[in-house]
């Protein structure tokens, strides 16, 4: 049996994750005060430009405080090492919020709460369900993260009579969202990698980060591109399997592009086979989702269960006829047992099965941090 993760420790989990799969040069160079290079409030790199320290060095002690000052476009938060118990959300005006740790290492500045779907809402109107239950909510687009890690520390263990278990770290929604050398930690529906609207094509890029968790902890409709990520199921104190899956995409049928995982790893604290790569989620709101998911050029660990990697959410919506495929993934969860359960793209498809055209005309990938 695998005794209960405590909060410190969870918080800890995957030190160094993201900074083992960094180039070093892309990490900031630290600067005097707590800020590093990013200025202060006394050497504000622009206008729009503000500070949070949680001991009250800048604008503000809390990034709810800060997000709440912000008025229009294109402001920048700087933080502060530290962790900042709050829920936070970004609404659809403050487009083009860049959000930095001001160290430049992700366990840093850590944004974490612990609501959960079926944790109770204060004002006694129910509870708060998947969605209500993020830590970080972000609705504008154009945002940028950078160094930041985002979680939610609601743990099973603590809260046995409640079964709406999935507590979502980052919800993000907006087109043009970026994420570079994030962190993304929980169990159940980490990051909820999602669009506005089933009508919206909300494109999104991770770029170095690092998410763990054990019940699709990776779900939505966006258009999301993950290059250079790692995914780490976690141990799960449960006698069945599989104990959980990495992914779950709900792209919409006139989406021709999900989710898209390049020159990633798939790590695990868990027995052997124990996870499944994913699984397509058809939700209730839109029985004609088409999900989509490629994992190509990934080393993919023997916590995945090579023989069968996908599987069914409901037998209705089978894998089989969805949009799922690999391309030149390697590693013990990457061998290829029976061909009929690893569909494969050619090498034709896989040119079409880029960061270039997923994301198109936006290049977050060129931007200099």
């Amino acid at each position: 049996m695998t005794a209960p993760l405590a909060r410190r420790a969870f918080l800890a989990a995957g030190a160094g994750a993201v900074l083992a799969t960094a180039s070093p040069a892309a990490h900031a160079r630290p600067g005097r005060g707590p800020f590093g290079r990013w200025g202060s409030p006394a050497a504000r790199l622009t206008p729009t430009t503000l500070y949070v320290h949680p001991a009250g060095r800048g604008d503000h002690t809390t990034v709810r405080g800060a997000v709440d000052a912000a008025t229009g476009p294109g402001w920048t938060l700087v933080l502060a090492p530290g962790v900042y118990r709050e829920t936070v959300l970004v609404r659809e005006e403050l487009t083009g919020l860049t959000v930095i740790g001001a160290s430049g290492d992700p366990r840093d500045t850590v944004i974490v709460y612990d609501n959960a779907a079926g944790t109770p809402r204060p004002d006694g109107s129910g509870t708060y369900g998947t969605s209500g239950s993020a830590t970080t909510t972000v609705r504008a687009a154009g945002f940028t993260a950078l160094a930041v890690t985002f979680a939610n520390d609601w743990l099973r263990a603590d809260h046995p009579g409640i079964s709406g278990t999935q507590a979502v770290a980052l919800k993000v929604m907006g087109d043009r969202s970026a994420f570079h050398r994030c962190r993304f930690l929980g169990h159940q529906d980490t990051l909820y990698a999602d669009s506005l609207s089933a009508s919206a094509v909300a494109r999104q890029y991770f770029s170095h980060c690092y998410a763990q968790g054990d019940v699709d902890f990776v779900f939505g409709r966006a258009r999301a591109v993950f290059e250079h990520c790692r995914f780490h199921t976690l141990a799960r104190d449960v006698d069945f399997t599989p104990k959980g899956m990495v992914f779950a995409p709900s792209t919409v049928r006139a989406n021709p592009y999900g989710y898209l995982a390049v020159r990633c790893r798939v790590t695990g604290a868990a027995e052997d086979g124990a996870y499944k790569l994913a699984r397509p989620w058809v939700p209730s709101s839109d029985p004609t989702a088409w999900p989509s998911l490629v994992v190509r050029d990934t080393w993919i660990g023997p916590g995945i269960d090579a023989a069968r990697p996908w599987t069914n959410m409901s037998d209705t919506y089978p894998w089989q006829e969805q949009r799922f495929a690999e391309y030149r993934n390697t590693g013990p969860g990457a061998r290829v047992l029976d061909p009929a359960e690893r569909p494969r793209l050619t090498a034709a498809q896989a040119r079409t099965a880029t960061r270039e055209v997923y994301l198109g005309d936006w290049t977050p990938w060129r931007e200099s941090h």
